[in-house]
């Protein structure tokens, strides 16, 4: 008689997540995996089935101080489990195997996690859009900081003659971008079937994969098929031609063929946050001629002896090229600055609060007398 699968391998469950269980092993708390998150409150998938979680009280104050330590789509978490009422509470979020983040929209320095714990990242850009190959390099940037695998999914092939022109203007940047390490590109039609096949071996094995890119380029489309079904909600682009939004949350899936899934919403804005090592991943050609540049700290703008400079007027390194990778190094730069403040900021707030409680405190009035 074949024996009943694993519920928590078929959540994922791998020799990362049991390492980072070790620390819970024996305080009665039980693995979960978060699925989605609505209103503060949590949908987490556990062997017990799916349960409504809620956060304990002191994992929600260091969340409160911390955005990274709040639970996100795809963490494993430690839960403790009220079967009878379907729900659990919180406790901790092991540490993660991997991290796709981004810079919150808005003003605020905060982070806001994409997905945690995925194996592959598959960036979605339909054939029939002009590629935006700088929004590509900040996918692939984001990606490549995550510890994920990415792959470029090509989608809507039946709307073009030739995916050729995309890919002609798309190879150049992969091959700077990886650094010699190979990105999967595969070209796909929803409509005639074209290399769904390839990308089904990402989702037919137990790993995870999370999905990004613009609204309507066809990332609910895939994971329907996935499914079987027709879960999610799609959609065409609008009269402007950008697309329409029909994913608004974040969500975990477990798919029929053993796979995990995590579909998210198109992204308008997306900052960086935790790039600092993967910029110069990405744009590993212009770091190797900037060691021939005079200055250790040159920006490649205006100093003298700028070999970055020399090799984009002689065409060595395209100038749009060097402007992107300016415009991120400024970004990343601008973001240090923003935490930094945002740190100070935070330490006088608690000298504040530590002042006002030593004035307010009785037992202090007579040190003061």
């Amino acid at each position: 008689m074949t024996e009943a699968p694993d519920p928590l391998a078929r959540l994922g469950w791998d020799e990362h997540a049991a390492s980072a269980w070790a620390a819970h092993r024996g305080d009665g708390n039980l693995p979960g995996r978060v699925a989605a998150e609505h209103r503060g409150g949590y949908i987490v998938l556990a062997a017990a089935g799916e349960l409504r979680g809620e956060l304990a009280g002191k994992l929600r104050k260091a969340a409160a101080k911390d955005a990274m330590l709040k639970p996100a789509v795809g963490d494993w978490v430690a839960l403790d489990v009220h079967a009878a009422a379907g729900t659990a509470t919180i406790h901790a979020v092991l540490p993660r195997k991997t991290v796709l983040t981004r810079r919150a929209a808005g003003r605020a320095a905060a982070p806001q996690i994409v997905a945690a714990d995925v194996d592959a990242v598959f960036i979605v850009h339909p054939l029939d859009q002009p590629p935006n190959l700088r929004r590509l390099e900040r996918y692939l940037a984001i990606t490549l900081a995550s510890g994920a695998a990415p792959v470029l999914a090509l989608t809507k092939a039946d709307l073009v003659e030739s995916a050729e022109p995309v890919l002609s203007a798309i190879r150049p940047l992969l091959d700077k971008v990886a650094g010699g390490r190979p990105v999967p590109v595969h070209v796909l039609s929803s409509v005639s079937g074209q290399g769904l096949d390839e990308l089904d071996a990402y989702v037919a094995r137990p790993q995870t994969t999370a999905l990004i890119g613009a609204s309507g380029v066809g990332k609910s489309t895939l994971i329907n098929r996935w499914l079987g079904e027709e879960r999610l909600s799609t959609g065409g682009l609008r009269d402007d031609g950008k697309g329409r939004h029909t994913t608004t949350h974040r969500e975990l899936l477990v798919l029929p063929r053993g796979g995990l899934v995590i579909d998210t919403p198109g992204m308008r804005e997306l900052g960086l946050w935790n790039a600092d090592e993967s910029v110069p991943e990405a744009f590993a050609d212009i770091a190797a001629v900037a060691e021939g540049c005079r200055f250790r700290d040159c920006t490649h703008a205006h100093e003298p002896g700028c070999a970055v400079q020399a090799a984009a007027a002689s065409g060595v390194i395209e100038p749009e090229r060097l402007d992107s990778y300016r415009k991120l190094v400024a970004e990343l730069a601008s973001l240090t600055r923003d935490r930094e403040t945002a740190a100070r900021n935070r330490a006088r707030r608690a000298d504040h609060r530590s002042l006002r409680a030593y004035y307010k405190d009785p037992r202090t009035r007579g040190q003061r007398d």
